[in-house]
């Protein structure tokens, strides 16, 4: 069990010092002008009327005192007195269990409501926000600097070493566990549905034309080698004797058929590519098929070994090396991307006003659903640490926090009591002359 705070506000302290100062004053007043009606007693009239005054000034700082006290405490300790004066003492601790339900009702019902949080969020533009808190520099560059700082350290205290044996241990696993072919498919029908393909192997045509036109020295030795290679460069080399230039002419026969698919769309080799782009999409997409299986056989083969595992470890090894030594360096160049691109990101959100509708949208369907899922835990929590608190604490806290405006209660009460006393004093001394 929690113990009680012992320490009191400032406020709650000064608030109880002047609501005593007015009770002891108006005391004080009311006991000098008893003494002042025996010693001048041809003005009692006047003191009588100040002495009612002082009067409901005491009674009225009483009574609020005894009001504000029974909120917290009994004023009687263990004075026998009747049952239904002690049920009405220390109202606040007797009902801890119906304030806690109380307070964790109010703030469903005004804070965690879906309804509430749904037509909150409709008025707000979230991404809007954002967006502009990541597009100012000072922002931005607060993360970085975090980034900047944390991920050197996070890489010397876990260790490189042991991040390559996670990646080894996990990652690879999951890969292993991964039929990859339909990733595969998929990938293949998102570069075939685009014509992603087509434009690759225009540009790579382009390339190997414009270098071969460049280099006809090493073509000549390419494809000297490859001869070779195929056991025919003697033949090509006897051919030569009688006037027929086998390696030119292979060399001739294809920058032109290169030419000839570069210039043409519909090329029987480009319809050829087409054509076995599909197919393997679709052998790909069945897993039982030859294309499928030869593809995670040859990915399972690949993770199963040791040279391959042993890459990848000192590969990561070496590229958190590489991330944590730039990142220690004043003008780390990644820290430098990175700010850059949260720059960029807060900048395309604000210019953006699709993608800030669909950002909204879906922030303001977590952010309902998230309300309606948790809401009632919550509100349990609140409950229950509320439950949880001693009394003393409760009371503490209470007090504290409400306990300097309730006191200043008192003060009125003393203000208040005196003025309706003098006013009552007024109209008693008005009758009595009058009749």
């Amino acid at each position: 069990m929690a113990e009680p705070n012992s320490e009191i506000s400032p406020n709650l302290q000064r608030s109880k010092r002047f609501a005593a100062l007015a009770l002891v004053i108006a005391v004080l007043i009311w006991l000098a002008l008893m003494v002042a009606a025996k010693l001048l007693p041809e003005y009692v009239w006047l003191i009588h009327i100040l002495m009612l005054s002082a009067e409901a000034g005491v009674v009225g700082g009483l009574a609020d005192w005894y009001a504000i006290t029974v909120l917290f405490r009994n004023p009687f300790g263990k004075m026998p007195i009747p049952k239904f004066l002690r049920d009405h003492t220390e109202i606040i601790p007797r009902n801890k269990a119906r304030i806690a339900e109380s307070m964790g009702r109010f703030v469903q019902e005004n804070f965690l409501s879906p309804q509430v949080v749904e037509k909150s969020l409709a008025n707000t533009d979230l991404s809007l926000a954002f967006g502009q808190w990541l597009a100012t520099p000072q922002n931005n560059l607060q993360i970085t600097q975090l980034i900047q700082q944390s991920a050197p350290k996070i890489f010397e205290f876990i260790g490189q070493d042991q991040i390559g044996k996670f990646i080894q241990t996990n990652s690879v696993q999951w890969v292993k566990n991964t039929e990859i072919n339909h990733l595969a498919s998929e990938m293949l029908r998102a570069v075939l549905e685009n014509d992603f393909h087509q434009d690759v192997l225009q540009r790579g045509l382009d390339v190997a034309h414009e270098w071969m036109l460049k280099n006809p020295e090493k073509i000549q030795e390419i494809s000297k080698r490859l001869f070779k290679e195929m056991g025919v460069w003697k033949l090509a080399k006897g051919a030569s004797w009688i006037g027929i230039d086998v390696q030119q002419r292979s060399i001739d026969s294809l920058i032109e058929r290169i030419e000839a698919m570069l210039s043409d769309p519909e090329h029987p080799w480009r319809n050829h590519i087409e054509e076995f782009g599909q197919q393997l999409m679709l052998e790909l997409a069945d897993k039982n098929s030859h294309a499928s299986t030869k593809l995670n056989d040859t990915k399972n083969a690949l993770l199963e070994s040791p040279q391959v595992l042993n890459f990848i470890s000192g590969a990561v090894v070496i590229l958190c090396n590489a991330i944590k030594d730039d990142l220690e360096k004043p003008n780390s160049g990644i820290a430098q991307n990175i700010r850059i691109a949260i720059q960029q990101v807060g900048e395309s959100i604000i210019s953006n006003q699709a993608v800030r509708e669909l950002l909204n949208d879906k922030m303001s369907s977590v952010a309902i659903n998230l309300s309606d899922q948790y809401s009632e835990k919550v509100i349990r929590f609140i409950s229950e640490k509320i439950h949880e608190w001693d009394s003393s604490e409760m009371i503490d806290k209470i007090e504290n926090e409400v306990g300097g405006d309730l006191h200043m209660i008192r003060v009125n009460g003393v203000v208040v009591g005196a003025f309706i006393g003098l006013g009552l004093g007024l109209i008693r001394a008005f009758v009595d002359y009058a009749f």
